[in-house]
């Protein structure tokens, strides 16, 4: 044994010194470029953000821009802002929001690939090696830029084997040794016991110990508003929801046809117009090849979609700051556990997809995730379907490189390609590479289109993004003491909006309280407050999804919050926006339809509705008599109107009209307007298997029930009364 021990040290140490030779030999062959900037200065941006009205004046102006952009998520916005603080004149148009798309439906992280390291090692492959040391470079970038939207997250990697321990201690060493002096913190090892201490959820059969690493998390969908919102201060023209509807050439003199600009379609006032350009940019993501076939109606597709899911559960699934890592699932992928916005976040699948506008989760794709977390936590915390808060699903962009004869393989990074009429076309890469995948983008729009920058070089990797000039980690206070803000309100505003938070706080309400003296939430379980609407719509949110979505998080978060909350978000926007009422009517139904189909609502309707009645014959006659007693009229269904007389026993005379409407699609399975039988007992069922996590309705048929209980033993006579006898 002793014997055996021996040889596993020699060989876990050296393939310890390996993967330092190797990354030393890696990093010798692919020394980073790096920039001298330290005589440029970025221009100064704007005070004050232009609203969207002379975003759309500008488009509409007929001047010639240097560049146009197509696609407002991740890596257009970052295109946008390099392009203006190099001084070039810049336009973005985005069918549809700001991080629509895939920017919003990722994993929140920002990361190097501690995969790609592993195949990069034991395999010597150059490019995966490259790959992640530029992720890793722009991981500490992106930390550095935007501290308020992002923060370094601890994630750990139970160890079940105790010969994995040192083979992934060796892994994760490397890990930080590529990053170099660019390392958010060190990785370190744990005891069984010290693991558990910190992950309690975590399952202790067979655990050996635990490596722990650091990656960084964002809120990705306001991230990449911050950056496009930065390039607006910087005098870039930003509009969403305009689409390209053509691209337009011209002769350039030697008879070869370029672009010159694009017809668009302002799908907000309906209007249509030209847009001149010297240079156009094709960042739409997984719309890549419509956009090329435009410029061009044969070429080769290049788009390979690939769809990920996540989920959200509660918060209580995981440690306020420590995420798990779940390295080889039973398909081999990769699965994080990981909290986000006090909520958990779970993914993802890896499945070929069609490319859609509304991708959608699917009920497979939502059971494969919560099978695979079942087996790293303990027993104590029952994995329910009735858990899921929400589901997304968004499309990966896989691409084959067209610069390369070999279009059949997969490129693992950005490409970056010039058509023959100079469309510059950037696919592929990652959210933690957006800035280095605009560098790149803007330096070959430079050299294709002959373009005039005052700046030859990027200077957006010392550039802070919108709300981070001015933040500190306990801003908050400050928001707190000069405003009244409740604290959780104000922690949530200072890390959402940075220093941009105080503008927030003057426009919030007075809430007639003692204390807090400001902020209305607009839903009691989440700190989002009524002034956050107000100045969504100045950060150009157009509709109900924008807000919802992107602006606040609630519809990633809480799907059910979402939809209770849309009513008094849609009155607010209507105020700002002077929605007529047939407007705020399209709203509602417009959010709906997207939280129903996008967000997993229906999903997790339809998952109800096929659950097997799976109740003893004692529960069922409890439970038909609970029914019974909320049913005084022996209708055989429960009303609203039933509903509302039950909660006025309780003392609940002030429930709203939408409140009780709420409580009763939450078991109306038929949509018929009211409760039968068949549908509570469906329900009573689900709650005992887990796959409904909790039911407003059936707490209230249980208070019903006891109610009537304590009335029976009032009209009792008791045993002194009666004198002992008859």
């Amino acid at each position: 044994m002793t014997s055996r021990m021996f040889k596993f040290g020699v060989t876990a140490a050296s393939a310890c010194v390996g993967s330092v030779l190797a990354s030393y030999t890696l990093d010798r062959w692919n020394s980073p470029h790096v920039v001298n900037n330290s005589t440029q200065r970025p221009p100064k941006r704007k005070r004050t953000l232009p609203p969207r009205a002379d975003q759309i004046k500008s488009l509409m102006s007929g001047e010639e821009f240097d560049v146009l952009i197509i696609g407002g998520g991740a890596t257009g916005a970052g295109c946008a802002l390099d392009s203006v603080t190099r001084g070039l004149k810049t336009a973005l148009v985005e069918l549809d929001d700001f991080a629509s798309g895939t920017s919003s439906r990722s994993t929140k992280l920002i990361h190097g690939g501690v995969r790609y390291l592993q195949k990069a090692i034991l395999g010597l492959d150059l490019e995966q090696y490259r790959m992640v040391k530029e992720a890793l470079q722009e991981r500490a970038t992106m930390l550095e830029s935007a501290p308020h939207l992002t923060h370094p997250l601890p994630i750990m990697l139970p160890v079940y084997t105790w010969w994995q321990v040192p083979y992934y201690w060796v892994g994760i060493k490397a890990y930080d040794l590529v990053a170099g002096d660019r390392n958010v913190k060190s990785s370190y090892y744990l005891s069984k016991k010290d693991a558990l201490e910190l992950f309690p959820m975590l399952k202790k059969d067979k655990l050996c110990g635990a490596i722990v690493y650091y990656d960084g998390q964002q809120d990705d969908a306001r991230m990449c508003l911050a950056v496009a919102l930065t390039a607006a201060r910087h005098g870039a023209t930003v509009c969403n929801h305009v689409e390209v509807k053509e691209l337009l050439k011209k002769d350039d003199g030697t008879g070869k046809q370029v672009l010159c600009g694009a017809k668009v379609k302002d799908h907000i006032s309906g209007k249509e117009f030209t847009v001149k350009a010297k240079c156009i940019v094709n960042a739409a993501g997984p719309f890549t090849d419509s956009i090329r076939k435009m410029d061009n109606p044969t070429v080769k597709s290049i788009c390979c979609p690939s769809s990920g899911v996540h989920i959200v559960l509660p918060g209580y699934y995981s440690p306020d700051q420590m995420g798990l890592l779940d390295p080889s699932t039973s398909d081999g992928r990769v699965i994080f556990f990981l909290p986000w916005q006090r909520q958990t976040i779970a993914g993802t699948t890896d499945l070929p997809c069609e490319i859609t506008h509304t991708p959608t989760p699917t009920e497979d794709e939502i059971q494969f995730i919560l099978s695979e977390i079942k087996n790293y936590l303990n027993a104590d915390v029952e994995v329910r379907r009735g858990d899921v808060l929400s589901a997304w699903s968004g499309i990966r962009p896989l691409v084959s490189d067209p610069n390369k004869d070999d279009t059949q393989s997969l490129a693992r990074n950005h490409i970056v390609h010039v058509s023959p009429s100079n469309l510059i076309t950037i696919a592929g890469g990652k959210w933690t590479t957006y800035r280095a995948m605009a560098e790149h983008t803007i330096d070959a729009a430079i050299k294709a289109c002959n373009l005039k920058p005052e700046r030859a070089e990027a200077v957006t990797s010392y550039l802070k993004i919108e709300g981070g000039q001015g933040w500190t980690p306990t801003m908050y206070i400050r928001l707190v003491q000069d405003f009244g803000l409740e604290c959780e309100v104000a922690q949530h505003l200072a890390k959402s909006y940075g220093d941009r938070a105080f503008a927030v706080s003057k426009m919030a309400s007075l809430t007639g309280k003692r204390w807090p003296i400001i902020g209305n939430r607009i839903h009691p379980e989440f700190p989002y407050i009524d002034a956050e609407i107000r100045y969504g719509v100045r950060e150009y949110a157009c509709t109900a999804v924008d807000m919802i979505a992107r602006r606040l998080r609630l519809a990633f978060l809480n799907v059910q919050a979402a939809q209770e909350a849309l009513p008094v978000i849609v009155d607010i926007m209507g105020e700002e926006l002077q929605w007529s009422k047939d407007e705020k009517e399209r709203q509602i139904k417009a959010a709906t339809e997207f939280l129903a189909n996008e967000m997993g609502h229906t999903v997790n309707r339809t998952s109800k509705e096929r659950i097997p009645i799976k109740l003893s014959k004692e529960e069922i006659q409890t439970y038909i008599k609970r029914f019974q007693l909320i049913d005084k009229d022996k209708k055989g269904y429960v009303s609203i109107n039933d509903i509302r007389r039950a909660l006025k026993t309780f003392g609940e005379a002030d429930v709203s009209g939408e409140q009780l409407h709420e409580i009763l699609r939450e078991i109306d399975t038929n949509m018929n307007g009211q409760v039968e039988l068949d549908e509570y007992l469906q329900m009573m069922s689900a709650i005992k298997t887990g796959d409904v996590a909790y039911s407003r309705f059936a707490r209230m048929a249980e208070l019903e029930e006891q109610k009537h209980e304590a009335a029976n033993l009032k009209t009792k006579i008791s045993v002194d009364r009666s004198g002992g006898g008859l």
